[in-house]
């Protein structure tokens, strides 16, 4: 049922829990349309089959998702700058926060690594956080040229107040581990090996509980978020399109490939943004 996922792995601990692990390994588990597509199509799985009550979701390799593939950003934006304002993966990449948020699973991100950018998002969207002691995370955007782009905006207040995700937006800083426990951004710090098997010990106790009381606490803590998610996610993505095309985004991609600091041009124009 799930060979044809090209760029994960789905697996079924058991008769509760699916391990989801995101496999592009040798590009940081960067997000391209194939991780996408194939991300969906696991959340419609893990939806028609009834017998899974919860969900943990990991990535191969030494990062959990470094982001968008600058390698693949910088070819689209290469190819695609005079005929569209549409930013690299960002109206395809929304869905797949959106079915985080609204599945009726609690989802655990067992961050074994790197999580940056839309990487760091994608685990904010999550339910739960456990990370390996090697594990970084940073809102990097900003060192791109770029505003937070797949939910960070909405997802970082509500975890640690205005201030801490202002700091962390804002400077695109990447912290550890002990860092990311003491600000409230991870549950719980682990040693590499006992990742897996710390996320799954707390995905099953979850799954154990009564699951009509699960989904609805689910659902009730999620509705104290009074922003509409979609709302925000929209806010974000206008936001992303007035800049994708500017100067600042393309000297950020080729900055982080040529492995130097970005030297923005305070003066540049950026593009207008799309009526």
């Amino acid at each position: 049922m799930t060979e044809h996922l090209e760029t994960l792995f789905y697996e079924t601990v058991d008769d509760a829990v699916v391990l989801l692990t995101l496999n592009r390994p040798d590009r940081g588990n960067g997000v391209v349309p194939e991780l996408v597509r194939d991300l969906l199509e696991a959340f419609t799985l893990l939806e028609d089959d009834k017998t899974v009550r919860s969900l943990v979701i990991t990535g191969a390799g030494r990062q959990f998702s470094a982001g968008a593939d600058l390698k693949a950003m910088k070819s689209y934006l290469d190819d695609c700058h005079r005929v569209t304002n549409e930013p690299y993966n960002a109206r395809v990449l929304f869905p797949v926060t959106q079915r985080i948020v609204a599945s009726r699973l609690p989802i655990v991100a067992a961050i074994n690594g790197g999580a940056t950018a839309g990487g760091l998002d994608l685990a904010l969207a999550c339910d739960l956080r456990i990370c390996s002691t090697r594990a970084k995370m940073g809102e990097t955007y900003i060192n791109l040229g770029l505003p937070p782009g797949n939910g960070g905006a909405y997802f970082l207040p509500r975890l640690l107040g205005s201030g801490l995700a202002a700091e962390l937006a804002l400077t695109g800083d990447v912290i550890d581990a002990a860092r990311a426990l003491e600000i409230g951004l991870v549950n719980r710090v682990v040693e590499p090996d006992e990742l897996l098997p710390a996320s799954i010990e707390l995905a099953r106790r979850i799954a154990a509980k009564s699951w009509r009381a699960v989904e609805a606490t689910k659902q009730a803590l999620r509705s104290t978020w009074q922003v509409d998610l979609a709302t925000s996610m929209a806010q974000s993505f206008w936001a992303v399109s007035a800049l994708h095309y500017g100067p600042d985004l393309i000297e950020g991609v080729n900055a982080f490939l040529e492995k130097r600091d970005p030297q923005f041009n305070r003066d540049s124009p950026t593009a207008a943004v799309p009526q």
